[in-house]
């Protein structure tokens, strides 16, 4: 071997070895929550006072099919009222008069300042307040009278708290999604000749739909839950069902697991379609991904890992 051989061999640098830190809390961690998990599992489904015999006969009975579907029901049409009520309500606060945007502000803060429980309440007893409805010109003549029970019944009474109150919050998040976009947007579409209200639909609402859709998500899914309030006023969604079957037969824990267990399933399904419309109107950002995406996109970094790794012990 040659001196210039030993100085090469000399003058090289050790290979590096990458040692994976050691995460035993984690280890520890998950092993405990595994342990639980388990326990818990086990104690619910071997405990007979929870009733999964009378869950599994009474769950898909006539009467709580009824109930989830006058539940979405009433889910679907507070949310319109909402969404629309609450983008009139956020261009009304934005407006430059005075009275326009102090009426939007009055609103909001009667409808978010008292219970939507309350609310469906006198909605419930108008006719307490409000014998009967008109339709007329203000201090002149009327065109036609109404009965304030027989137009207002119990489902529409639901509707309208529900409704109402939301348009109250929908408002804000509306009005938050407007103001994110950059005010230097419509003052270029207003230099080129659009109208205030053909901005507002062509430009400035379909870029604030990326900050307007997560919480709206959030609020459609408290409002699915949101509508059990309504069986006070006898309204025959899931939880009054529910309850006119335990008040004859008893089987209270049971059937309000049963309750529970559906609210779940329409909770999650309306979840999977919020994370999907989210990314839809969030293209061009950093993309959410599904627990399997994650778990496919982390085994293949390991995978791509092991494989330099490999390349380099082989140099």
């Amino acid at each position: 071997m040659t001196v210039t051989d030993e100085t090469s061999r000399e003058g090289r640098p050790e290979e590096i070895r990458a040692v994976p830190v050691r995460h035993w809390g984690r280890w520890v961690a998950a092993v405990i929550i595994a342990y639980i998990a388990v326990w818990a599992v086990y104690s619910v489904v071997n405990n007979p006072n929870f009733g999964w015999d009378v869950i599994g006969q009474n769950f898909t009975i006539t009467a709580v099919m009824t109930g989830i579907g006058k539940t979405l029901e009433l889910t679907a049409i507070a949310m319109v009222m909402g969404v629309v009520g609450g983008v009139l309500l956020a261009i009304m606060r934005l407006s430059p008069n005075p009275l326009i945007s102090g009426s939007a502000w009055l609103y909001i803060w009667a409808f978010r300042g008292t219970p939507v429980l309350v609310q469906i309440l006198l909605w419930a007893f108008i006719k307490a307040l409000v014998p009967q409805l008109s339709i007329g010109i203000p201090f002149g003549p009327t065109f036609a009278h109404f009965d304030a029970n027989s137009l207002i019944t119990p489902f529409v009474a639901g509707c309208l708290g529900l409704g109402l109150n939301e348009a109250a919050y929908m408002s804000e998040i509306v009005r938050a999604g407007i103001l994110s976009v950059d005010q230097g947007q419509a003052e270029a579409a207003s230099a080129l000749g659009m109208s205030r209200a053909k901005t507002m639909r062509r430009i400035v609402l379909p870029q604030a739909m990326r900050v307007i859709i997560p919480p709206t998500g959030n609020e459609t899914i408290s409002m699915l839950k949101t509508s059990s309030l309504v069986s006070v006023i006898a309204v025959p969604e899931l939880l009054y069902s529910v309850q006119i079957i335990y008040g004859r037969t008893y089987q209270t824990i049971p059937l309000l697991l049963l309750a529970s267990i559906w609210y779940l399933i329409m909770t999650s399904i309306l979840t999977v379609g919020q994370f999907y419309l989210e990314r839809y109107f969030g293209r061009g950002t950093a993309q959410r991904q599904t627990m399997l995406e994650r778990l496919w996109s982390n085994l293949r970094a390991r995978r791509t890992a092991q494989r330099t790794a490999v390349e380099g012990r082989e140099r």
